[in-house]
């Protein structure tokens, strides 16, 4: 397999809007979404880059236990009562999914984690992507309230955790 992950930089923002609308084009964010999630935590923003460019990307923070935030909004910081690594987004294009390309991206989150003393990584699974999810560690969380706060994600969201 030739490339791999690398930091995401702010030219590539572009480029991972459209594979966002390609991987959740149910769930709309606009690259100002993404600049924010990369100007407020640009440790946790990565891009698949191979041959053929960029074919995926990865985002991930600082955020509160047992909260999503809403989706397509900008968040002004970092919350201080921050309890977990959020792992925001993950997607691939269909041209490099199945090709394992996921395992480094979901190591680099824990490695992240693990360096910020967070003990926990947790997201929300849509696109009926729990399954996929438990295959990398990930359990379905019920928190009370969760329920309410999944509601923009549509039916089959789940929030899920991970222990680092």
């Amino acid at each position: 397999m030739a490339g791999g992950w690398r930091p995401m930089l702010a030219e590539d923002l572009d480029r991972v809007a459209e594979i966002a609308a390609v991987g959740f084009p149910d769930h709309f964010e606009g690259r100002d979404c993404f600049e924010n999630r990369l100007a407020l935590s640009p440790a946790g923003c990565f891009v698949l880059q191979t041959a053929q460019g960029l074919e995926g990307y990865l985002v991930a923070y600082p955020w509160r236990v047992d909260a999503a935030p809403p989706l397509n909004t900008l968040i002004e910081t970092i919350p201080g009562d921050a309890g977990v690594m959020y792992l925001h987004d993950l997607a691939l294009t269909p041209a490099v999914r199945g090709q394992g390309w996921s395992r480094p991206a979901v190591a680099a989150v824990l490695d992240l984690a693990q360096a910020g003393d967070w003990p926990t990584v947790a997201l929300v699974a849509v696109n009926d992507a729990a399954g996929f999810w438990r295959g990398h560690g990930f359990a379905v969380r019920e928190a009370p309230g969760m329920a309410d706060k999944l509601a923009s994600y549509g039916p089959d969201a789940r929030y899920m955790t991970r222990p680092v």
